[in-house]
């Protein structure tokens, strides 16, 4: 069977994209820096790929919620405190992806808010990642920008993604994973031979719990980001989630991806009709990202949007997920509006 290619564009706000030199070491071959990679293992949240719920409840304790995603698995939330926040995602009563922003989150070899420079000294990155499934032969290939912000390590047989912080050089999260769910995931360029594997939720099935998944857990790792930053947390408004939720619909019904919607108008005008009282307000959107997740750390990475995710003035926050269309509305409350 010919090999074939799978390209993904992802859209954020304005495009703002910022190139720093990659963190790969240019005097390792690419066989050190392969053995180099298989030497290492993941420890902590990463070591539990594979393991049961009941393990894990005996472990952690019971979730706070359960969501759904969109490529089969369930995660448990852990969102009972910002420095322990975590997600660990179930397929058929095992462990195939976990997910870290909790900075006492024991990630090792990694750790949240670490610096990354001397990270990478001990851990070659490199910018392709072969994954063997009995499907298939599936190979990704990461771009500089990549390599840069977003990198894959493999750790035997488990896979995990960094999310950097370009302003702080700090990794700001993790994501592990089983070879499945990163082919199904598809976060890089793909080249494959076989058969691409596909989620059953892609036919669109329980597509509203899981885009209420993708708006609450962006709402929960915004304030974990907030709260590294000394930033107070937002409280979440419903009302204007809806509001959200419309935007982010609206640009994926209309085939068009602004802050301005040729029929509804800016977030301004929005919120107005909505009939909510503001001081001030702002919005991130962004859209084909793999989930919530990602759009979280991609705003983070963006001057603009990070300034309004960080921005200390607002007080509440509404979260709309549309398909693979995100939209955050912030806003600062009248000190008389009840709430």
């Amino acid at each position: 069977m010919k090999w074939m290619m799978a390209i993904f564009v992802l859209f954020i706000g304005f495009f703002y994209f910022f190139l720093d030199t990659p963190y790969v070491s240019e005097q390792q071959s690419f066989v050190e820096k392969k053995e180099a990679n298989e030497q290492i293992t993941a420890q902590g949240l990463g070591a539990l790929i594979g393991a049961t719920e009941e393990m894990i409840e005996k472990q952690f304790g019971k979730p706070a919620r359960i969501d759904r995603s969109a490529y089969d698995y369930v995660w448990w939330i852990y969102n009972g405190h910002s420095s322990s926040y975590m997600q660990i995602g179930f397929l058929n009563g095992r462990v195939v992806t976990a997910y870290a922003c909790g900075d006492e989150v024991n990630i090792a070899p990694f750790k949240v808010n670490a610096s990354i420079s001397e990270l990478f000294q001990k851990i070659p990155i490199r910018d392709e990642i072969t994954v063997q499934l009995d499907e298939g032969i599936y190979r990704f290939e990461l771009s500089e920008e990549d390599l840069t912000f977003q990198p894959v390590v493999q750790l035997g047989h488990v896979y995990a993604q960094l999310y950097i912080d370009r302003f702080t050089g700090k990794l700001s999260s993790v994501r592990f994973m089983d070879g499945e769910t990163f082919v199904k995931l598809r976060p890089y360029e793909l080249v494959y031979r076989g058969e691409l594997p596909v989620s059953s939720n892609a036919n669109g099935s329980f597509q509203a719990e899981i885009e209420q998944a993708n708006a609450r857990q962006i709402f929960d790792i915004t304030n974990v980001i907030r709260q590294r930053h000394g930033i107070r947390s937002l409280q979440w408004d419903e009302h204007i989630a809806k509001i959200a939720y419309e935007h982010s619909k609206d640009m994926k019904k209309n085939g068009y991806f602004a802050h301005e919607s040729p029929k509804y108008g800016d977030l301004k005008e929005r919120l107005t009709n909505g009939d909510v009282r503001f001081q001030m307000a702002g919005e991130n959107i962004a859209a084909e990202y793999v989930d919530g997740i990602a759009a979280v750390e991609a705003w983070l990475n963006s001057k603009s949007h990070r300034e309004t995710l960080l921005n200390e003035e607002f007080t509440h926050l509404g979260v709309g997920v549309f398909e693979r269309y995100y939209t955050q509305d912030f806003i600062k409350v009248l000190s008389d509006m009840p709430h």
